[in-house]
């Protein structure tokens, strides 16, 4: 069976292309016998507006799109808000760091910025945290693992960042375009 997701921002309004891209999943769902899902992506609390997300559901509703599966609904995959998830994807995390695939990183966003001016001042037409700079910064690749150690006991908020080594290129199969 087929499930496709339709997964907003609550950022504000819902745009046109936001409505092309549920529209388009809604109708494949339907096609193919499969269910429509609506799954917020509320992660980045720092552009949510309040009520967004309840504008989206009502937009969508009022549309006639409305979801098998979703914040409303319910369903066997939820929970459907990204927020509620995150102890799902921290396990996962969590096992490609331990299997070699990804790193702690406690780069913060001055760090950030000033490698992105480095390269810049270098030159570099798009700057990007990737393997050609990792070895500068402050990840678990470049640290001893006792400080490691001492930062994850602390407490120190991170970030777990994919190792894609150079030369290695991730290909996606994307049946739409």
């Amino acid at each position: 069976m087929n499930r496709l997701r339709f997964a907003p921002s609550p950022t504000g309004a819902l745009h046109i292309g936001g409505i092309r891209t549920a529209l388009y999943n809604y109708l494949l769902a339907r096609q193919n016998g499969g269910s429509f899902i609506l799954r917020i992506e509320d992660t980045d609390q720092t552009r949510y507006v309040p009520g967004a997300e309840e504008y989206i559901i009502r937009a969508l509703n009022w549309l006639g799109l409305t979801p098998d599966e979703g914040p409303v609904q319910g369903g066997p995959s939820a929970p459907y808000k990204q927020s509620e998830r995150m102890a799902i994807y921290k396990d996962y995390a969590l096992a490609l760091v331990k299997d070699g695939m990804a790193y702690y990183a406690w780069d913060t966003p001055e760090d950030l910025e000033q490698m992105r001016q480095r390269l810049t001042d270098k030159g570099v037409p798009t700057p990007k945290y990737d393997a050609s700079v990792r070895g500068e910064m402050k990840n678990s690749l470049t640290m001893t693992s006792s400080e490691v150690e001492e930062l994850l006991t602390d407490n120190v908020p991170y970030t777990i960042r994919l190792k894609v080594e150079p030369g290695q290129s991730i290909f996606i199969q994307d049946k739409i375009r």
